[in-house]
């Protein structure tokens, strides 16, 4: 499988400005879709820190739409409300009141602290969710997951406003989407982004999770993996659990013509600026 040189300094020591002008220049008026997620967003000085690379990304000319997720803030929330959790293939079985607890989560505290932190770094961003302006239609991604859902349409008409506005919002979407009758699906954040991504066409899709990337079968990282690679990754039961959703969506996302897919640890300091600002990168390139 290809490598790529690592960069373990941190983004405030990996480059100068004039080292990063032409990294700023390649992704200057292109849309970069960011997919936050895991404990990162508990953690309130690395969602600071998030917030002020999203915005520094947006006042390079870059059009970032954020994508998140709340998997451990929707358990702790059925846990305390007494409603059992089960996962098959990495995504959370979803009845009826557990998709209603999604939405709690996820479109409710989640999304406003992302757009607040986001606004208190210097933005403007929007907190939307998949169900907003049709942008997400969604349908049942199996029997046996209950309301877990699948994209199966994008209207991308509301971000393009958004995005497009002087001096521009930042878009924060929770991945909460609507069937074609108007019913509760919960969508995996991951999936959600990769989709709109799709339809954006973005340049990159960055999904941001508590894993430093791909790993191999002893632990290693895989900096650099082609479709093929993630395939085998997946048949040969080198990738699992919550994993596998990422690697689908790197899949989906790479044919429907995204340039590259990243998976990087949302815990690392600047990790987005090291991987889109600098040429060592961070995490797991696909492409």
């Amino acid at each position: 499988m290809p490598t790529r040189r690592k960069d373990e300094t941190g983004w405030t020591n990996a480059k100068s400005l004039s080292e990063a002008l032409p990294f700023i220049r390649r992704y200057s008026g292109k849309t970069i879709v960011i997919k936050f997620g895991g404990h990162a967003m508990g953690d309130a000085e690395l969602t600071a820190t998030f917030a002020n690379d999203v915005v520094l990304l947006k006042q390079c000319g870059i059009r970032p739409v954020i994508v998140h997720g709340g998997g451990p803030q929707i358990g702790q929330m059925l846990g305390d409300l007494g409603i059992k959790s089960e996962f098959k293939d990495g995504l959370r079985v979803s009845d009826l009141k557990t998709a209603q607890v999604a939405e709690m989560v996820l479109s409710g505290a989640i999304n406003k602290n992302l757009v607040s932190a986001i606004n208190r770094a210097g933005g403007r961003a929007v907190g939307i969710s998949g169900r907003d302006a049709r942008l997400i239609t969604a349908k049942k991604f199996r029997d046996d997951l209950g309301f877990a859902g699948q994209p199966d349409a994008v209207d991308i008409s509301l971000l393009d406003v958004l995005a497009s506005a002087d001096p521009g919002f930042i878009p924060v979407v929770s991945p909460i989407s609507s069937g074609a009758d108007g019913e509760i699906f919960n969508v995996n954040a991951d999936t959600a982004a990769g989709y709109l991504a799709s339809a954006l066409g973005a340049a990159r899709l960055m999904l941001l999770t508590d894993v430093s990337g791909v790993v191999d079968k002893q632990g290693g990282l895989l900096t650099a993996l082609t479709p093929t690679d993630v395939r085998t990754l997946i048949e040969d039961g080198t990738a699992k659990g919550g994993m596998i959703p990422k690697l689908q969506t790197a899949i989906q996302a790479r044919e429907a013509g995204v340039d590259a897919v990243v998976i990087l640890d949302g815990r690392r300091s600047h990790g987005l600026l090291v991987e889109l600002f600098t040429d060592q990168g961070a995490g797991t390139l696909i492409r």
